[in-house]
């Protein structure tokens, strides 16, 4: 379950990020996650409040933007979604692709009051 790991290192970066501003409450963490990460939500959402049960962050929400994977094809330059993870440029059939999108994990924002 890596979730957990991802988890706790949301919680690590939101704690030292948020390190300084005792009086500010911490409402939500966004994160984007591509699709080729596979991260099942409800895994990490569990896990982060989990983590964050008897802290300071207690409460929070842990929003999760799930990021399409996108590709680019080398060969025509055809930009596309990729369904079904086929690796296939529909317009000329090359899999000579560049991934554009769909492999990030990065906390988008965080929502404070």
């Amino acid at each position: 379950m890596h979730e957990l790991s991802i988890a706790q290192s949301i919680v690590d970066i939101v704690e030292e990020t948020m390190n300084g501003e005792p009086e500010t409450n911490l409402i939500e963490v966004v994160v984007d996650v591509g699709e080729l990460v596979a991260v099942v939500p409800e895994s990490l959402e569990f896990c982060y409040t989990a983590l964050t049960d008897s802290t300071k962050y207690a409460g929070s929400k842990l929003v999760i933007n799930i990021l399409p994977v996108l590709a680019r094809c080398d060969d025509c330059r055809q930009e596309f979604k990729v369904e079904n993870i086929t690796f296939v440029c529909p317009r000329c059939n090359s899999v000579k692709l560049k991934i554009l999108q769909g492999q990030e994990l990065k906390i988008s924002h965080l929502e404070v009051q």
